[in-house]
């Protein structure tokens, strides 16, 4: 079985809308975000930002494609995790594609996607380090099923940085501003360092970095700080995690994966221990369609789809309860 995957993402703040052609190849990738006027994401506001754009978003991304509806043969979607009302404005709309159109519908754990995708760079079976708003991960395939090794025992790492910038009164998001600030930073401020076994912990050096800064430390040294403060424990147990496995590639995902010192450590760490590290363009990196509509291809021809019945959104959809069919 084979066709074109159209896949609808929708799991927080940004809509995506992507095509792929029956090869896997990318022939289309929109992506619209939603900012808030201040603070953090309004889960209501982000839904109904993706409810009144997805339609003009589908349109422009077959049109990209240049393809039309009939040239589908599924949809796939974000089913989990996310924040629910955004999760159920995207699963609103690819259930009215599916029936409309009369194709199967294709339900992808978002994280999973994030994962799929890097076949595109070249990995090939790698661990997955995903970090971005709401997750923070490290991830590989053992076993025949998605396996995480670790992951945030509070709030993800673009979370923590984003609220830190809102402190300083820096709107969302606020993880590239603080990027560029790190770049000037000198020194070294303490920190805490939370790592337990696999697992990370985010809130600490939140607290901490907020405290140090009504005391008076530059935003330009907390910045360097918390980077290298945080990222240094994402690589730590990533390294782990390919010791553990014998695995020989790291692969980024995520918003957070767009910066360039987290890659840069992860390279370092990769070279000292003989492997090799991949990371997707910016457009695959951010939340979007694309990874959707790859991962929905591979489920499609291993024939995992899913009834309207069955198409509830999983706000808490764990990694690990995927069914990997397709491998």
């Amino acid at each position: 079985m084979t066709g074109h995957i159209v896949g609808i993402e929708g799991t927080a703040h940004t809509a995506g809308v992507g095509i792929v052609g029956p090869d896997g190849r990318i022939l289309s990738n929109i992506i619209d975000s939603y900012s808030p006027e201040e603070g953090g994401i309004h889960p209501r506001e982000a839904a109904d930002h993706h409810s009144d754009i997805l339609p003009d978003m589908i349109d422009r991304a077959m049109k990209e494609a240049d393809l039309d509806r009939t040239d589908l043969a599924a949809v796939a979607f974000s089913q989990g995790p996310g924040l629910g009302p955004c999760l159920r404005t995207a699963a609103t709309a690819a259930r009215a594609l599916s029936v409309s159109m009369d194709i199967p519908l294709i339900g992808v754990n978002h994280c999973v996607a994030h994962l799929e995708v890097g076949d595109l760079t070249g990995a090939t079976d790698p661990i997955l380090l995903y970090v971005s708003g709401g997750n923070t991960q490290v991830i590989a395939f053992v076993n025949g099923r998605y396996r995480v090794f670790g992951e945030t025992m509070d709030i993800g790492i673009g979370n923590m940085l984003d609220k830190f910038g809102s402190t300083l009164g820096i709107p969302f998001p606020a993880a590239p501003v603080l990027e560029a600030k790190a770049r000037n930073g000198g020194e070294l401020l303490p920190l805490p360092y939370s790592v337990k076994g696999m697992d990370v912990a985010f809130s600490g050096i939140l607290t901490s970095a907020a405290r140090l800064h009504e005391k008076g430390a530059s935003i330009e040294d907390l910045s360097h700080s918390i980077q290298e403060t945080a990222f240094a424990m994402l690589v730590e147990v990533t390294e782990r995690a390919l010791a553990h496995t014998g695995k020989e590639e790291v692969l980024l995902g995520g918003g957070v994966a767009q910066n360039a010192r987290l890659v840069e450590m992860v390279d370092i760490m990769c070279r000292e221990r003989g492997a090799s590290h991949f990371v997707p363009p910016p457009p695959l990196l951010r939340d979007n369609g694309a990874m959707i509509a790859y991962t929905g291809l591979k489920m499609f021809n291993a024939g995992a789809f899913i009834s309207i019945e069955e198409s509830g959104i999983l706000q808490r959809f764990r990694t690990e309860e995927v069914e990997v069919t397709w491998r």
